[in-house]
Formats: C-alpha cells, sequence, structure tokens
C-alpha cells in the first residue's frame, strides 16, 4: 500500500503508524486514524503537512457531504494525531469542527424476536454467533474475539479480553449457551477461534487464522432482520436472558 506514496509521506505515515501501535490504542483506532491520514494525504497530492484553515474547513465541508459525522470526527482526530505526534505541532484549529450532539437510545429485541431472529438464520456460524451475543451480551467485536480458551466451563463464565476501554471483564455463561458452544466448537476444532473465518468452507474453518468477517457479520444481521420485518435501531450491546435450545441443533 506504501509503495504508491510519495517518499517523505511514506516516511511521516510510518512515523505515524509507530505513534498510534505505541501509544496503546486499540486496532479499530489504529486502522480508523490510519486511513484517515491515507484520505487526507491523497485529497491533498499527499502534501499535509502545512495545511491552512481554509484548506480544512474545505476539506471537511467535502467530507461531510458523502460520510457521516462519525466519519468526520475520526479523520479529524487521525490528523490532530498526526499533526502532534509526527508533526511535533499544536493543533491550532480548536474550534474548526463542532459535531451535534447526539444522544439516542437503541431499540431492544425481545427474547421472542431474539428466537425468531435465530429461527431464520440459515448459516450455522451465524446462528451460534447470534444466539452468544444475545445470551451473553456481547459487543459485535467481543463476540468475533473470542477463543476456546475465553470459555470457562467450570465456573460458568466467559474471560471477555480488551473490551472498550482497553478493559478485561467476565460475564455469567449460562448453561444453554455453554453446552451450545461445546456442541459448536465440536464441529470445527479451531485451537484459536471460537468463530473462525469460514471462507475456506468446514474443512478450512479448522485451520482459519482469522475469526468471522465483521461485515459479513453485520450484512446477514440485516438481512435476517429485515426477513423477520423488525424495523429496530440494533445496538452494539444487548443483554437477555439465555434461552432453552428448541428450535434448532447444532450437532
Amino acid at each position: 500500500m506504501t509503495s504508491s506514496f510519495p517518499e517523505s509521506f511514506k516516511q511521516n505515515y510510518q512515523c505515524h503508524l509507530q505513534h498510534l501501535k505505541l501509544k496503546g490504542l486499540q486496532p479499530k483506532t489504529i486502522d480508523a486514524y490510519s486511513r484517515a491520514v491515507r484520505r487526507i494525504g491523497l485529497a491533498f497530492d499527499y502534501r499535509i503537512d502545512n495545511l491552512n484553515r481554509q484548506q480544512l474547513l474545505d476539506y471537511f465541508t467535502g467530507l461531510l457531504q458523502t460520510h457521516s459525522w462519525s466519519a468526520v470526527k475520526l479523520d479529524l482526530y487521525g490528523l490532530k494525531f498526526y499533526t502532534r505526534y509526527v508533526l511535533d505541532q499544536p493543533w491550532t484549529h480548536l474550534d474548526l469542527i463542532k459535531p451535534p450532539k447526539v444522544s439516542r437510545l437503541p431499540d431492544i429485541l425481545t427474547a421472542e424476536e431474539v428466537q425468531q431472529l435465530i429461527h431464520t438464520t440459515r448459516k450455522l456460524s451465524y446462528k451460534v454467533f447470534f444466539f452468544t451475543l444475545y445470551s451473553l451480551g456481547l459487543r459485535l467485536s467481543e463476540g468475533l474475539a473470542l477463543t476456546p480458551n475465553d470459555i470457562d466451563g467450570k465456573r460458568m463464565r466467559v474471560h471477555i479480553r480488551d473490551s472498550k476501554g482497553n478493559k478485561d471483564r467476565y460475564v455469567p455463561l449460562p448453561q444453554a449457551t455453554c453446552l451450545l458452544l461445546r456442541r459448536f466448537w465440536g464441529v470445527h476444532r479451531n485451537p484459536n477461534w471460537l468463530f473462525p473465518n469460514r471462507k475456506s468452507g468446514l474443512k478450512g474453518s479448522a485451520t482459519a487464522t482469522t475469526p468471522l468477517d465483521r461485515g459479513g457479520v453485520q450484512v446477514t444481521f440485516k438481512k435476517v432482520a429485515g426477513e423477520c420485518g423488525f424495523k429496530k435501531r440494533f445496538p452494539r450491546t444487548v443483554c437477555v436472558t439465555a434461552m432453552p435450545l428448541t428450535c434448532w441443533n447444532p450437532a
């Protein structure tokens, strides 16, 4: 990727990546901030070390026309990080952007709706994944990161690692979920991932080096939710009680 960059930009971009990693930022944040610098670099012919206020106003105004406020904020924070740690300069455009404050409560699925969602999901790996998310109350990224070693069947708890704020925590493991995960792991027996990537089919999942694709999970969830007729805004974290496995058999 960096081979197409001008040499001066390439050096600063590599320095940017080093600072991102050394500051202990989460992988998602590193990816977002580095993408921001690449996008801004492309917009200004990779000459971003001396951008003036009007150039920044024009850039972020154009970005807002095609992207969400979330993307605008990430590009802003990524450029601020670059300016501070790579250019070793203070960020002087404090009032450049002020995103609107929005606080909305997401809609929560009922236990019956979750059961319907799982019943409608056709692929086994997604069935088990959705059930696990809802029965444990996990974020999408937390579910994807689960490994066999995170499941403590003796103490009936799950170790959630590197969660929001770089914190670990334990969550209770319902008996139904424990039995389901045990059966599901017996299907693929991947030593590193509880939900391994299935691009190479069942045989390939045993040696997969990555978990399920995040985008694939999101697309599938939206598709299944649409088939169920749900018109709710779904949260990243949901908590419901464990449900009996009466509608399908993972074995």
